[in-house]
C-alpha cells in the first residue's frame, strides 16, 4: 500500500528556476508519515544490528555474509518497497525508498550492494518487464533469494553508454540472442544471479536483455581491487556467444536507452539519500572524537576552527535532507497521477520519472560533493588518526570518492542539467527563453526599485530571488553569444549547472526553514534558520563566481563592463554574521553528539 506525500498536485520539472514555491508546496522530513518513520526505524535497526557488526567480513570479501544480509533485508521488506504487491512487493512510494537508502548507508560497501540489487538491478523489470518476466524474477528479487545487477558500462563507454560494443545477434532458429562483448565495473557481479545487460542488436539497435549467470557463454571476471567500497563486489562480465532466450529481451529492440537513462534517474536520487545518511554518520564520528580529544589542555570541540567545520557539516546535511525529500516527493506526486491499469502505464510512469531528470542530477552532484567535503573534514578533525585504518574516518574517506563517478560522472550530470533545461526551453515545455529575455530587458534598462518581500525569512527569500536572476542573466548572456552551439561549450554549460544547483539548494533550504517557522514559531526554528543563512552565504559566493566566469568568457570591452556592473547589482546583499551562526549550530551539535534540528 503506497503512502502519500505532498505536494498533492504535479509540479513541472525545472520550474523552480522560474516560479516561486510556497512552503506548503514542498515535502520535508518533518512531513514523514508514521509509516515513513516506522520503516526508517526498521532500516536503522537493521543497519546497526546486522550490517555494522559484519563490516570487517564484508571488507574482506566474505560475500556469503552479504547474501545473508540481502535475504534478511528482503524478509524485513527493505528490498521490495518499489515492487508491486502482485509480485511479492510492498508497492510503497519513492519517499519510503529514499528513507531506507538514507538509513541503510551506515556502511557504504553494503549500501552499494543493496542499491545495486534493489534499484538498477530490479527496477528495469518492474518498469519494462513482460508479465512473464515479472512473475519469474520479481518475487525472488524482493525476497533476496536471487541478487540483481546492472551491466551497462564498458571499458570504452562508461558515461558514453550508447557507444557500447557488446553485440546481440538472433540465432538462426530464432530462439536465442547470441551476445558477445565485455562489461566493466559491474556492481554485485561476483555473486549476482540476474543481470540487466545492454547490447546492440546487429551492432546497431541499443537493447536490454535479462541474463542469468548460468546461461551458456556467460562468465564473471576477477574482482577489482578498489580504493573504496571494498565490501561490494565489482567485476567485469564476459559474454562469449552467450545464449539468451528471446523471451528474456527486456523492453523493445532499439529502445534500451529508455531503460538505461530512466533507471539512472532513480539511482541518482537514491545515491543522494545515501550520501546524506553517510554524511550524518561521519558527523557523529567527528563530534564524538572532537569531544574527547584534548590539545592545549582543552577538548578540540572547543576550538573555533573545529566548531566551524562541525557547523558546516551539519548545515550541508540539513540542505541535503531537504533536497532529497523535496525532489522525491515531486516524483511521487507525478506517479500518483498514473493509472497503473492503463495499457500505457509503463510509458506514463517513465515520463513521470523523466520529468525530474534535472532535479535527480542535481541531487546526485550536490550529494556526492557534499559527502566528499564531510568525510574530508572528518579526517581533518581526527588528525593523524584520521589516516589510520582502525578509525572510522579513513574508510569513509575512501568509500565516498566513488560517488562522483558512478550513476553518471558529475561532469556528465552537469551537462545533463543544463542540456535538459535548454532542450525543454527550445521545445516550449519550459518558458525559460521568455524569462531570460524579460530579465535581460529589465537589467539593461537600468536599476529598478527593489522587490518588497514580507513575512518570515524575507531577506533569505530575496536572496534566493537574486541567485535565480543571476543564473538567468548569465545563461542569457551565454545563449546570446553561442546560440545552439552552447552545447559545445562545456565549461559554460558546467557553470550554468552550478548556478542552477545552488539556486535549487538555496530555495529548498529556505522553504524548509519557512515551513518549520510556520509550524513551530521562529524561536523554535532558530537552528534551521541559522543553517539556512550559513548555506545561503556560501552558495551566493558560488553563484556570483560562476556568473563572473560566464560573463568574462562571453563579453569584452564595454559590454563586459556593463554586464559586470549588472552582476554586482544582482549579487549585492548585506552579509550574515556567519561566525556567530556557526557557533550556534556547532554548540547544539556538540551538545547532542549528532545532527539535530531540535
Amino acid at each position: 500500500m503506497a503512502t502519500t506525500a505532498v505536494p498533492k498536485s504535479k509540479i513541472s520539472g525545472g520550474s523552480f528556476l522560474l516560479e516561486t514555491r510556497r512552503p506548503e508546496e514542498v515535502f520535508t522530513p518533518e512531513d514523514f508519515s508514521e509509516q515513513h518513520l516506522l520503516i526508517g526505524q526498521t532500516a536503522e535497526e537493521f543497519a546497526l544490528n546486522e550490517i555494522v557488526p559484519n563490516v570487517e567480513k564484508m571488507e574482506h570479501k566474505d560475500f556469503s555474509v552479504t547474501r545473508d544480509l540481502l535475504k534478511k533485508a528482503g524478509e524485513l521488506g527493505l528490498s521490495s518497497v518499489e515492487i508491486p504487491e502482485a509480485y511479492g512487493g510492498l508497492e510503497m512510494d519513492k519517499v519510503t525508498a529514499a528513507v531506507i537508502a538514507d538509513h541503510i548507508a551506515k556502511y557504504a560497501g553494503f549500501a552499494t550492494t543493496w542499491g545495486g540489487h534493489t534499484g538498477i538491478g530490479t527496477l528495469p523489470i518492474v518498469y519494462f518487464g513482460t508479465e512473464e518476466q515479472k512473475k519469474k524474477y520479481l518475487p525472488r528479487l524482493a525476497a533476496g533469494e536471487i541478487v540483481g545487477a546492472y551491466a551497462l558500462s564498458e571499458s570504452t563507454s562508461g558515461s558514453d553508454a550508447m557507444n557500447c560494443r557488446t553485440r546481440a545477434t538472433l540465432s538462426s532458429d530464432g530462439k536465442h540472442y547470441i551476445l558477445n562483448g565485455e562489461k566493466m565495473w559491474i556492481t554485485n557481479a561476483g555473486f549476482a544471479d540476474l543481470f540487466t545487460v545492454f547490447a546492440k542488436v546487429d551492432g546497431e539497435k541499443f537493447t536490454a536483455f535479462l541474463v542469468e549467470k548460468d546461461f551458456s557463454g556467460f562468465a564473471v571476471g576477477a574482482e577489482e581491487h578498489k580504493m573504496g567500497i571494498r565490501g561490494s563486489s565489482t567485476c567485469p562480465i564476459i559474454l562469449n556467444d552467450c545464449k539468451v532466450p528471446v523471451e528474456n529481451l527486456l523492453g523493445e529492440i532499439g529502445k534500451g536507452h529508455l531503460i538505461a537513462f530512466n533507471i539512472l534517474n532513480i539511482g541518482r536520487f537514491k545515491l543522494g539519500a545515501m550520501c546524506v545518511g553517510g554524511g550524518r554518520l561521519s558527523l557523529e564520528n567527528a563530534i564524538s572524537y572532537a569531544r574527547q580529544r584534548k590539545a592545549f589542555n582543552k577538548v578540540i570541540a572547543d576550538f573555533g576552527l573545529v566548531r566551524e567545520k562541525i557547523a558546516n557539516m551539519a548545515t550541508l546535511i540539513y540542505v541535503g535532507e531537504s533536497l532529497v525529500y523535496r525532489t522525491v516527493a515531486l516524483m511521487d506526486a507525478a506517479l500518483m497521477e498514473v493509472d497503473k491499469a492503463a495499457p500505457e502505464a509503463a510509458k506514463l510512469t517513465l515520463k513521470a520519472i523523466e520529468e525530474y531528470a534535472v532535479e535527480c542530477s542535481i541531487i546526485k552532484v550536490w550529494g556526492s560533493e557534499m559527502i566528499d567535503y564531510i568525510v574530508d573534514e572528518t579526517v581533518q578533525i581526527y588528525g593523524g588518526y584520521g589516516f589510520v585504518e582502525e578509525y572510522p574516518a579513513e574508510r569513509a574517506y575512501r568509500d565516498a570518492r566513488i560517488n562522483r563517478i558512478f550513476e553518471g560522472t558529475n561532469e556528465i550530470n552537469r551537462l545533463i542539467i543544463t542540456g535538459f533545461l535548454l532542450k525543454r526551453a527550445m521545445s516550449g515545455q519550459l518558458p525559460l527563453m521568455p524569462a531570460i529575455k524579460q530579465l535581460m530587458d529589465e537589467v539593461l534598462s537600468g536599476p529598478s526599485a527593489a522587490e518588497e518581500i514580507e513575512g518570515p525569512l524575507a531577506e533569505e527569500r530575496k536572496l534566493v530571488g537574486q541567485a535565480k536572476k543571476l543564473g538567468l542573466f548569465a545563461a542569457g548572456a551565454a545563449t546570446q553569444k553561442y546560440m545552439q552551439a552552447i552545447q559545445d561549450q562545456q565549461e559554460i554549460m558546467g557553470a550554468i549547472a552550478d548556478m542552477t544547483i545552488e539556486g535549487y539548494a538555496m530555495e529548498t533550504a529556505v522553504l524548509r526553514a519557512q515551513k518549520m517557522v510556520a509550524s513551530k514559531g521562529e524561536a523554535s526554528a532558530s537552528l534551521p534558520i541559522a543553517m539556512t543563512r550559513v548555506y545561503l552565504a556560501q552558495a551566493m559566493e558560488k553563484v556570483e563566481s560562476a556568473a563572473r566566469k560566464i560573463i568574462a568568457a562571453v563579453a569584452d570591452g564595454d559590454m563586459l563592463r556593463t554586464q559586470l556592473a549588472i552582476l554586482r547589482r544582482l549579487a549585492k546583499y548585506e552579509p550574515f554574521n556567519t561566525v556567530e551562526l556557526r557557533q550556534q549550530i556547532a554548540q547544539k551539535m556538540i551538545e547532542r553528539g549528532k545532527f539535530t534540528l531540535a
